[in-house]
């Protein structure tokens, strides 16, 4: 028996049946039925092979949500009901058979097996496609390669690198250095970028563009330290002119945001014609609104957002603990379906009293059973996640079809921003590309102030990206980055006070995380779950055990 990771090598080639996940140029059939042994044979049936393989890159790991929409409910800022694996891995109690980690790992590398099936194969066609298409769509196979190995070794650490379709009897291989890895995924990126279009029209949206492939580079970088690297990556992709910030900061994350300029690369979705869809509104939802509520944010991530002064709550003399979503930053909002608010045309109200509520669904509104308080399964924490969640999706909650982001440019700026000041260059730019997020209209925090020391300036960029990009999928690279995992993710994951508030702000440190210790009610917030970080080994996944059982060169990572 062989290891997962290469078994799937075997059946590579079916990747052109594969549907599509774009709308339109996802949206086909194959032309003929190639056989392994002819396939390729004309342009068209590479570009199908390539459509396939953004398909195969949206994954859903868990629930059918897309990784990144699942990920960071497994972080201090969110929690998984389901008693799933995420969960485990959350509380810390996971180990070599958690099947969230597992999964990933599997999915990755068919994912890797398919492109490097279509790079390995591409050239057979080479004289029977367009120059720019050829070198299109093996550059799209290079991107979302070094896109899936990004990820898998911002999760591992090491991993085996394969470059190239394996042989069954070549399949036993050991762990490749997680620097030679991201040396690869950086060099990837770096070549294939000048093939990929600037931008996209028609039925080609959605595809990998020049942009996409610098952003993840600069995520790359920033995500292992290579200050350098991540802020040239991320000017290169300002210095396209291409990407703006979109206006309405709530309405990025909806149909009505789905064309932004402000999208670099998003997963694509089509119901009509079931290429695929994902449930991510079915799990957010209130019980009000017919969905489960089983991905729901934590108290502490509600306590950490500012105040419109741009103060802390902690400092502020704009918040009052009796009304503490008022005077607070906008994305506060836009982020989590707060009591007290509209959410899927229902008054969003958590307090455990509270047994009626109004349904705005009806002309006039009535008042109904608020099974946002008295449904067992209601949310634990006493808020919801707003992002990705969109009324047009009331008819089929399982099945949506609103793309989900995985780069915009307002994540761009932040990673420039925090890679200047690590190099000790913290000049006008990294203030400008900070606050142009922080000043979008939809948002209008007050500007950092030039002056900063660099201590002062990472603190603000840190607390601007759990801001900004709360439930997209960074959470937990960011708390390795920075080396604080241990202190995040131990202790009480806390909800809200079940009949009442919270009668004073918690102390709020430099990197955002909260501290409930001298709160007075602090014995009356829910405490959802205890959760352990083990500094010796959390800070990596488990390598699935099944890998290292059929790989006897596979070694497990520290202390699993």
């Amino acid at each position: 028996m062989k290891t997962n990771i290469y078994l799937i090598i075997l059946a590579a080639f079916v990747v052109i049946l594969g549907a599509s996940c774009k709308k339109g140029y996802l949206d086909k059939s194959p032309l003929s039925g190639p056989s392994d042994e002819t396939f390729f044979t004309n342009q068209d049936e590479l570009v199908l092979a390539v459509n396939g393989l953004y398909k195969y890159a949206g994954y859903a790991p868990l629930d059918n949500m897309p990784l990144n929409l699942s990920i960071d409910n497994g972080t201090d800022i969110g929690w998984d009901r389901n008693n799933s694996a995420l969960q485990s891995i959350g509380k810390g109690n996971h180990d070599s058979n958690n099947t969230y980690a597992r999964d990933i790992w599997r999915e990755a590398y068919k994912v890797i097996a398919k492109c490097n099936f279509v790079l390995d194969n591409l050239y057979k066609v080479q004289d029977k496609a367009t120059p720019a298409i050829f070198n299109r769509s093996k550059a799209e196979a290079r991107f979302i390669r070094a896109y899936t190995y990004n990820y898998l070794t911002d999760y591992f650490g090491d991993v085996p690198l394969v470059t190239n379709m394996l042989k069954l009897e070549d399949a036993q291989l050991p762990k490749t250095a997680k620097a030679t890895v991201v040396d690869f995924v950086l060099k990837e990126l770096t070549e294939c970028a000048p093939d990929l279009p600037l931008n996209y029209t028609g039925a080609d949206v959605g595809r990998a563009s020049r942009g996409a492939a610098l952003a993840i580079k600069a995520r790359t970088a920033l995500n292992n330290e290579l200050w350098a690297d991540a802020a040239e990556a991320a000017k290169a992709v300002m210095d396209l002119k291409v990407y703006s910030l979109h206006n309405n900061f709530g309405a990025l994350f909806s149909y009505a945001g789905q064309n932004s300029s402000e999208i670099i690369w998003a997963f694509q979705y089509l119901r009509a014609s079931k290429t695929k869809t994902h449930s991510t509104a079915n799990n957010l939802l209130s019980r009000n609104g017919q969905g489960f509520s089983n991905k729901v944010p934590s108290q502490s991530l509600v306590d950490v957002y500012p105040c419109t002064d741009g103060l802390n709550i902690d400092e502020s003399p704009l918040f009052d603990p009796q009304n503490p979503y008022k005077n607070r930053d906008p994305r506060l909002g836009f982020t989590i379906a707060l009591p007290g608010s509209t959410f899927f045309n229902y008054q969003f109200e958590t307090h455990r009293d509270s047994l009626k509520c109004w349904n705005y669904n009806t002309t006039p509104a009535t008042r109904v059973d608020n099974q946002d308080a008295i449904n067992a399964f209601a949310t634990f924490t006493g808020y919801c996640w707003r992002k990705y969640v969109d009324l047009e999706d009331k008819i089929d909650r399982t099945n949506s079809e609103l793309n989900v982001i995985q780069i915009r440019y307002a994540e761009v700026l932040l990673i420039y921003a925090e890679a200047k000041n690590e190099l000790n260059q913290l000049d006008q730019s990294a203030y400008d590309a900070i606050n142009l997020v922080r000043q979008r209209p939809s948002v209008a925090m007050p500007a950092i102030l030039s002056g900063k020391t660099n201590v002062e300036f990472r603190s603000l960029v840190r607390k601007e990206r759990l801001y900004e990009l709360a439930m997209e999928g960074f959470r937990q690279s960011d708390l390795r980055r920075w080396k604080i995992a241990e202190k995040a993710m131990t202790g009480n994951f806390y909800g809200r006070v079940q009949r009442g508030l919270v009668a004073a702000a918690p102390q709020i440190d430099d990197n955002g995380l909260t501290d409930y210790s001298a709160v007075p009610n602090r014995a009356d917030l829910r405490v959802i779950e205890v959760r352990a970080f083990n500094k010796n080994r959390d800070y990596l996944w488990p390598i699935p055990n099944l890998e290292t059982v059929t790989n006897k060169l596979l070694i497990q990572n520290p202390n699993y």
